[in-house]
């Protein structure tokens, strides 16, 4: 074999990154140096991220030693106070029929007569309802159905409304009443019904 020479070898190819640099001389302006870089696309990736649901989720929690104690949580009313309006309306009804019991609506001059009956002679819904007050109150039962028996049917409506007005005010729960256009419309029908058979021949029995 041919002896060859150190001179005789190909020389290796030239690498293809750039030569590290060996100077310590600082960057001229410009121009920031790789380490610069890296630090500024760091801080550009962390402020373009955004943020998590759950902290945009969660709203801040208000600071409990900033607020009085009555503010975080209100103490709930007495049952005494809960109880008043309800008796407050039952004493007053009381007190209105406990008057026409003492008063009789049959001697006149004590109670105003019913415009409607006194200008056409017809009789309105409500009339005859002090006279069956009276009778409800004395336990005359049958006069009270005579003389005004939607009447009653209110008197004992009231009661079972106020026993459950007076239950939901001694648990703390707000009283609720209502009252649909179907309710509504039932409720005017059976007046109108009432008030109309009542004037006719036949109707004479619900006179009061």
């Amino acid at each position: 074999m041919p002896d060859v020479t150190a001179a005789d070898r190909p020389a290796p190819p030239a690498a293809s990154f750039p030569a590290a640099r060996t100077d310590r001389r600082p960057a001229s302006q410009g121009q920031p140096s790789p380490s610069d870089a890296w630090a500024q696309l760091s801080v550009s990736a962390a402020q373009a991220q955004p943020s998590s649901p759950a902290s945009q989720a969660q709203p801040p929690v208000p600071d409990a030693r900033r607020w009085p104690a009555g503010a975080v949580a209100a103490s709930p009313a007495p049952r005494w106070r809960r109880l008043a309006t309800p008796a407050g309306v039952l004493a007053a009804v009381a007190g209105a029929f406990a008057y026409v019991g003492v008063v009789d609506p049959d001697h006149p001059g004590h109670y105003p007569v019913c415009p409607l009956y006194r200008f056409t002679g017809l009789y309105c819904p409500g009339c005859g309802g002090l006279r069956s007050a009276h009778a409800f109150v004395h336990g005359d039962l049958a006069a009270a159905l005579h003389d005004n028996a939607p009447a009653v049917a209110g008197y004992f409506l009231f009661a079972v409304l106020w026993v459950v007005w007076a239950a939901r005010a001694w648990r703390g729960r707000p009283a609720r009443l209502e009252l649909g256009n179907a309710q509504m419309w039932v409720i005017g029908t059976l007046l109108l019904a009432f008030t109309v058979i009542r004037n006719l021949p036949f109707g004479a029995w619900l006179h009061p």
